[in-house]
């Protein structure tokens, strides 16, 4: 099949290229601008575009299909030739449901948690060397690629995204997959510019508790209420099972989970976590993994990247890296790391980067969030809000929405680095949650003040 993706360098969409590439597909590509490590990754392919742009001549009769990423516009000058040409466009999620209808498809769903769990579940099946298909949304370690696409393969597990489609395709990706075997991990409002309300955001988790194929399964977290409530009200014939947070304890800096052969360590930490790995345990016992089984591999198991990640350690401090931005992820990592540590001094550090996390409505549901942190830091960038086109935020407003009188508000990169590197890291942890990188901050230096 000859494939021409339009925005290649996107994260799914140059994983899914390569997985494309990988199986033989001829597969040629375009994009405005294309950031690492895409850059790197396709160029070692040989998928790399000669030049950046919009190329309409690309787009020719020949061409099987063409698979549109989220980054191109809805005028993209390759888009309207290919509509021109009649030519089959696919949305990123409608290609992977093409390549495995035929297949038993595991779909990992939530507002927070399904990256971490996916990655559990691949983990595991690639200790006890079982082959399956996949996508994810985090690099993982011992895996090339973040898709893969076989036509032997019986199984494919893939991280169910909320977010919409593509420029042309306002659905959800989770809509698209029809799961056999499902799991939600929880539901908190998130992506405020395309679901502008609450009860608009939890209807779309109802709408994919509908697509899930009869007979097939719902494993859901049921210690959130939300949820619990939505799948209670599911009318779809499927079997639902519930799933609560995996009993452990925390000994000198250690987590130990309860298993029937008594207590084991794990890398993992933080109750989100241990809630994470309870569902994984159930899917993998659905895809024929014993309890066993699941346990030896996941004592192994270090996180997926940017998933509150250890950038330095030493024997009375640390530096971890969580991608956590919405509130609840915040609330719950920033806790995770507490109690793991409850006698060091937690010091959090939030970047305010999202179009949701710098919007005004939105705001106030940080509240709380960094409740568990012995100071508090927050950083958010007016020329963001300038670009995303966002009323200004004002450091009041944040004050008083995260209801902490004692929060240091940050708008200047450089007075914020002044600050990060001054401090004493002796017998403290300092937690810096973000999807950005707090307008240029040098993570190596955070790391060599701990080493």
């Amino acid at each position: 099949m000859n494939i021409h993706f339009i925005a290649i360098g996107g994260s799914a969409m140059h994983n899914l290229a390569i997985a494309l590439s990988e199986k033989g597909y001829s597969i040629s590509g375009s994009d405005d601008v294309i950031f690492e490590p895409s850059k790197t990754r396709l160029e070692a392919k040989g998928l790399l575009p000669d030049e950046f742009g919009w190329f309409p001549e690309k787009i020719t009769e020949d061409l099987d299909a063409v698979i549109l990423g989220m980054h191109a516009k809805p005028d993209n000058p390759e888009l309207q030739k290919a509509q021109q040409l009649g030519l089959k466009i696919y949305s990123y999620p409608e290609f992977i449901y093409e390549q495995s209808k035929d297949k038993t498809r595991v779909v990992i769903g939530g507002s927070h948690g399904k990256t971490t769990i996916t990655s559990m579940i691949l983990h595991v099946l690639k200790y006890h060397d079982i082959s399956v298909d996949y996508m994810v949304g985090a690099q993982l370690e011992g895996f090339d690629t973040m898709v893969r696409l076989t036509d032997e393969n019986d199984f494919i597990v893939l991280e169910g995204d909320e977010y919409l489609s593509s420029p042309v395709d306002r659905r959800p990706k989770f809509h698209l997959y029809k799961p056999n075997i499902a799991l939600l991990s929880g539901i908190a409002w998130d992506h405020i510019n395309v679901f502008p309300t609450f009860e608009n955001y939890v209807e779309q988790f109802r709408l994919f508790a509908d697509t899930i194929v009869e007979g097939g399964s719902l494993t859901y977290n049921a210690e959130d209420e939300v949820l619990k409530d939505l799948v209670n009200d599911v009318e779809n014939p499927i079997r639902k099972i519930p799933y609560y947070t995996h009993e452990f304890t925390v000994e000198d800096g250690v987590t130990l989970i309860e298993t029937p052969e008594g207590e084991m360590p794990v890398e993992v930490f933080g109750r989100h976590n241990l809630n994470n790995l309870s569902g994984a345990k159930w899917i993998c016992q659905h895809m024929g993994v014993d309890e066993e089984d699941f346990y030896e591999a996941i004592a192994s198991f270090k996180g997926a990247s940017k998933r509150l990640e250890v950038l330095a350690e030493s024997d009375d401090a640390a530096v971890f890296k969580d991608f956590a931005h919405a509130p609840s992820k915040v609330k719950a990592t920033t806790t995770a790391v507490k109690e793991q540590y409850p006698e060091r001094k937690l010091i959090a550090c939030l970047e305010l980067h999202t179009y949701s996390s710098l919007n005004a409505e939105f705001i106030d549901q940080y509240a709380g969030s960094l409740d568990s942190a012995d100071e508090a830091l927050v950083f958010f960038s007016p020329e963001a809000l300038k670009i995303k086109k966002l009323e200004k935020l004002t450091e009041e407003q944040i004050s008083k929405a995260f209801r902490r009188k004692d929060l240091k508000v940050f708008t200047d990169p450089e007075k914020l680095r002044s600050y990060l590197y001054g401090l004493d890291f002796q017998n403290s942890s300092l937690l810096l949650m973000s999807s950005g990188d707090y307008g240029g901050l040098d993570f190596n230096r955070l790391e060599n003040a701990i080493a």
